[in-house]
Formats: structure tokens, sequence, C-alpha cells
């Protein structure tokens, strides 16, 4: 089975639709997205050209099989992901204005990195269960300080 997600004008997916692979072969019996593309505008009435193929064993550019050869368009689409054609790949909704595309990995990434990784002492604690600890992202202390955005949080204080 194919998998296609149906793209608006501005790019955003607002649906993805399961097509039987005999839809989509050719005159060799090879699957060809614009046969696709071409039976999904027959039978429902929306632009050949904005029916792209999409791959459910596909996230974050890796790809379920564990062959990253076979990783396909960044992401499988899901609805209010964001096509990029340009780039080949579907993108989640951006989390916050000034997280950017990391293309290796079809993710977004903050502007300043990872957080740090927890304390010996914080996931001790976390798992005795007496704290919580995390980071959160805080996109109001990076636009205000641009070196400041990831916090620490305790969910249990």
């Amino acid at each position: 089975m194919a998998h296609f997600a149906k793209i608006n004008d501005d790019n955003e997916v607002l649906n993805v639709l399961v097509l039987d692979d005999a839809n989509m072969l050719d005159s060799d019996n090879k699957e060809d997205e614009s046969i696709g593309q071409q039976y999904l505008e027959t039978h429902n009435n929306w632009p050949a050209n904005q029916w792209i193929q999409t791959s459910f064993n596909t996230s974050q550019n890796t790809h379920s099989s564990g062959d990253n050869s076979k990783a396909f368009r960044g992401n499988y689409a899901g609805i209010g992901y964001v096509w990029d054609a340009t780039n080949n790949i579907f993108w989640q909704p951006k989390p916050y204005p000034s997280w950017v595309k990391d293309t290796t990995t079809a993710t977004w990434k903050s502007p300043i990195g990872n957080a740090t990784e927890l304390t010996a002492e914080q996931t001790s604690q976390n798992e005795a269960g007496t704290h919580d600890w995390y980071w959160s992202w805080n996109e109001t202390a990076y636009q205000n300080d641009n070196t400041k955005g990831w916090e620490l949080v305790d969910v249990l204080d």
C-alpha cells in the first residue's frame, strides 16, 4: 500500500490517503508516483500535483527497517504537517518561532542546541519519585536574551 498526502496551496497537509499499489503501476509494473497522483486526481477531484507520496515507515529521516537508504521524505505526513519541496521533507508543525530546520534528521531544533543532560542527582531523584525533572523550552526567555531558552522544570514542585 502507498500513502499520499493531500496538500493545499500553502503546502499544508490536509489529509493522508492509502492507495493500492496496483493503482500506481507503470507499464513495467513498477510503482510510479505520478500515476498514483493522476489516479487520486481522477477519483478525488483534487489536483495531481497536490498529492505527494509519503512513507508510513519514515520518521526523523530514519526508516523503521533500520535501512535508512529507504527513508523517504523525512517524515510520514500527518494532518497539519507542511510539505517542503525544496528539501523533499514533510515537516511537523514548527514548535516555536525561533526553532530551525535540521534537514539531516528532518526535525526542528532549538537555535541554541539541545538542553544539557540531567545530572546524576536529578536522574536519581526522578527514579526515586521525589522529583520529576525535565528541560522545557521557554520561547520568551530566548527572545529576551538569545542565549537562554531551556529551563529546568520539576513537575512535582
